[in-house]
């Protein structure tokens, strides 16, 4: 057969009325248009997209080609675990679980709109991020509940330094692995915290029997009992501390301590046991303290230790060196007093009832304090320079002219002039205080007799004077004062 003829073209087409032809053209039909082939969908894995999800990093959603969502999702993980962290409360991580539950869910959802579809690569992609970091999350998890157990233990045992221990391994994976569990382990952080500061003021107070720091460490451990509920026994541990301290090796010290623990009004915690130490300290406390004045010459704090002893604790086998202490210190005071007083006793008399009793018809032992004038005459064991071992205190007035014993005729060798002289006592105003109560026993005018009438005697001025002193002698100076010292 040959090729057809351009009018047999023509005549070909005469029957399809779209198609005008022309005279001697070749008519050009168009192609018919194969239409380009559709893309394959992504291939949804539902289960690796829930798998993905399940990590919490939103490989899930990459897996299924959503990636804004991905990273959406991602930033609302790290906000939320963020927030856990700063803020840990058990419905905060409540929270986590739901949104970790919603994206698991949300990946199966969008993942399984071809049901049954497997894709291999993508589950083994989730997988060896999900499982890794579930494995980490459930081992960081247990390890948190290891260490809260541990420090559980140490705070029922009242073992501080041990939970400071266990909870310096505490770190961010915990805090994000179990949030409620670092809440409750920063509290026992914060509880060791007051109790170290506390401790370490209760301490100071019996280095230095410093009331106002022991005053301070119980309000520390008042806080933690108050503020910081399950930390009672190491508060326990604290105070048993600063107990077993009690007595210092400084009785004064101690007794300032248990002054204040029994005046310390109860609080109804376990501070309150603080009140035991008290009748088992205080007693010889109180008693060393007043030996300890009595030594360092403070009579009067001497004798309140002592007395404190009587009144606070009547009956306790201590109390009879106690009263003896009283008697003492009170003595001792006296005395000191009295010797302070010196020459001023006679104006302002005051008792040492620690003296011997004043006897008449027997020699009084003396001091005398004011004119001591022709005093060295007198025996030696009528008188005394320590008021300690004195019955009397003698206090003498000043020297004057007491009754006369005779009158003589003298003639001047200077002028001649001749005249008399009238020779008198000696007589002194003298008042005796027995010194065991103060009170005057003796009251009158000491005269002193002696020689009168010398041959020569030497005087100023051009005559003689009228009136002259007699000469006495140790006999007349004793006769004289023995109505005063031995009446």
């Amino acid at each position: 057969m040959g090729q057809p003829t351009p009018s047999e073209n023509q005549t070909n087409r005469v029957d399809d009325p779209q198609v005008a032809v022309l005279p001697g053209a070749t008519t050009w039909l168009p192609h018919p248009t194969v239409p380009a082939p559709e893309p394959e969908p992504r291939p949804r894995d539902a289960v690796a997209a829930a798998i993905g999800n399940a990590s919490l990093l939103s490989i899930g959603y990459l897996l299924l080609g959503r990636r804004l969502l991905a990273l959406l999702t991602l930033l609302g993980t790290a906000v939320l675990v963020s927030v856990v962290v700063a803020v840990p409360s058990v419905w905060l991580e409540v929270a986590v679980l739901v949104w970790w539950a919603a994206m698991t869910w949300h990946g199966w959802h969008l993942g399984s709109g071809r049901a049954g579809s497997v894709v291999r690569r993508h589950r083994r992609v989730a997988l060896a991020v999900a499982v890794p970091v579930l494995l980490v999350f459930g081992l960081v998890r247990f390890d948190a509940a290891r260490l809260e157990g541990n420090v559980t233990e140490a705070r029922q045992q009242g073992d501080c330094a041990r939970a400071e221990t266990e909870l310096a391994k505490v770190w961010f994976g915990h805090r994000v692995a179990d949030a409620p569990m670092t809440l409750r382990t920063d509290r026992t952080v914060d509880a060791c915290r007051r109790l170290r500061e506390a401790s370490g003021r209760l301490d100071a107070a019996l280095a230095e029997g410093d009331t106002d720091a022991l005053g301070e460490g119980f309000r520390g451990l008042g806080v933690v009992l108050a503020a910081l509920p399950g930390h009672d026994r190491m508060a326990d541990v604290a105070l048993d501390r600063f107990l077993d301290g009690l007595p210092t090796e400084d009785a004064c010290r101690t007794s300032s301590l248990t002054d204040w623990l029994k005046a310390r009004k109860p609080t109804g915690d376990g501070r309150d046991r603080a009140a035991t130490a008290v009748p088992r300290v205080a007693p010889a406390a109180l008693l060393g303290c007043g030996d300890v004045r009595m030594a360092a010459r403070d009579f009067r704090v001497a004798q309140q230790r002592y007395q404190q002893l009587l009144d606070d604790h009547p009956g306790h086998e201590l109390t009879g060196k106690a009263q003896e202490g009283v008697t003492k210190a009170r003595l001792a005071a006296e005395l000191a007093h009295v010797r302070n007083l010196h020459g001023g006793y006679c104006s302002r008399p005051a008792a040492y009832s620690g003296a011997p009793e004043f006897r008449r018809g027997a020699v009084n032992r003396a001091v005398v304090w004011g004119n001591r004038q022709h005093v060295d005459k007198l025996p030696g064991d009528w008188l005394t320079h320590d008021v300690g071992e004195a019955v009397l205190v003698v206090c003498t007035g000043q020297t004057e002219f007491g009754a006369p014993t005779q009158t003589c005729p003298y003639r001047s060798t200077r002028s001649g002039q001749v005249g008399s002289v009238t020779f008198r006592k000696i007589a002194i105003p003298v008042k005796a205080y027995e010194l065991r109560t103060g009170k005057v026993v003796v009251e009158t005018r000491v005269e002193i007799g002696g020689t009168s009438c010398p041959g020569t005697f030497f005087a100023s001025g051009d005559g003689p004077p009228p009136n002259r002193y007699v000469s006495p002698s140790d006999g007349d100076v004793r006769a004289g004062y023995a109505a005063v010292i031995a009446p």
